[in-house]
């Protein structure tokens, strides 16, 4: 069995080639595969809805004893981006020891808001109602994404079923989250629609009026998709690292969700990147950014063992 490659390795392999390349190389998934005691089950449906298949991909430590899982979501402004597009982010979970469900979301031209939410929540109950088929402990989920998926992160975590998003795949009980990562996520969804920080088309790009459309009631959707809403005692520790040169994704709303949370008495961090844009960060802004992760994780997630049960 070939050993876990150092933290501070793979941060390195993935600053080097996400920033030769906005695209994924073409041998990424025999990357993951170096990792030669992670079990890969590719392309995996958890959910059918309107004609589309919302597909996975799992990477799980090959143990005997269940482990930690990460579900990352990728970003792209809920109108682009894929899962195979994501593969590198799951490579420092790995070397952390969690598993990994790498998971694909309804896009803005398939489904308009909120679909992405509805989704992602959906794959939070498949990874839950699947735990012992890869050994997933359900006591020590972690929820993390970047951009649109750091936004999809925090609603997945944070959101409970009484707000109605849950209705495609209803299940009894709450699912436990253990901890939420957030890049650089979107967290008042309302003030990119209409909002102070709302810039006119085609000074930059217009991904949130995308997303919502021309919905009747898409203020109100707005309001409901956004993270700010749901802050409150009891929602799971929330790390969010940030640029403050962010052009796409105003630095304030991590500020905003760090005080927020603190208000809340929730356990939180926020890494600020000083001049960093939208997740174009330096090898070493990149390896400061992991290294919080990991001892934030390691405090709330890995630290203490599964307690199976509800939460939020």
């Amino acid at each position: 069995m070939m050993k876990r490659l150092p933290l501070a390795v793979v941060v390195v392999l993935l600053a080097l080639i996400a920033s030769a390349a906005a695209q994924t190389p073409p041998n990424v998934q025999s990357t993951v595969a170096l990792f030669q005691n992670v079990r890969t089950v590719a392309n995996v449906v958890y959910l059918r809805a309107n004609g589309w298949e919302g597909k996975l991909d799992v990477y799980a430590q090959r143990t005997q004893t269940s482990t930690p899982v990460v579900i990352y979501i990728h970003g792209g402004g809920w109108v682009r981006g894929s899962k195979d597009g994501s593969v590198l982010s799951a490579l420092p979970y790995l070397a952390m020891g969690y598993s990994v469900v790498n998971v694909e979301y309804r896009l803005a031209d398939v489904s308009l808001a909120p679909a992405a939410i509805e989704d992602c929540r959906c794959a939070l109950r498949w990874v839950v109602g699947h735990a012992k088929d890869y050994n997933f402990d359900v006591g020590r989920i972690v929820i993390a994404g970047a951009s649109a998926g750091g936004h999809l992160a925090l609603t997945t975590g944070m959101i409970p079923t009484s707000a109605g998003f849950d209705r495609i795949c209803q299940e009894q009980g709450e699912p436990r989250i253990a901890a939420i990562v957030d890049f650089f996520g979107i967290t008042d969804v309302a003030d990119l629609l209409d909002g102070p920080n709302k810039k006119p088309f085609p000074e930059t790009w217009p991904y949130t009026v995308q997303w919502l459309g021309n919905q009747a009631n898409r203020d109100a959707v707005a309001r409901a998709a956004s993270p700010l809403t749901y802050v409150r005692a009891g929602v799971p520790p929330t790390i969010a690292i940030h640029g403050d040169a962010d052009p796409l994704v105003p630095y304030a709303h991590s500020t905003r969700l760090n005080d927020a949370l603190q208000k809340a008495g929730v356990a939180h961090e926020l890494v600020t990147v000083p001049g960093g844009g939208h997740g174009n960060f330096s090898l070493d802004q990149w390896q400061r950014a992991y290294t919080a992760i990991e001892k934030f994780l390691g405090t709330h997630v890995t630290a203490s063992k599964s307690t199976a049960g509800s939460g939020n």
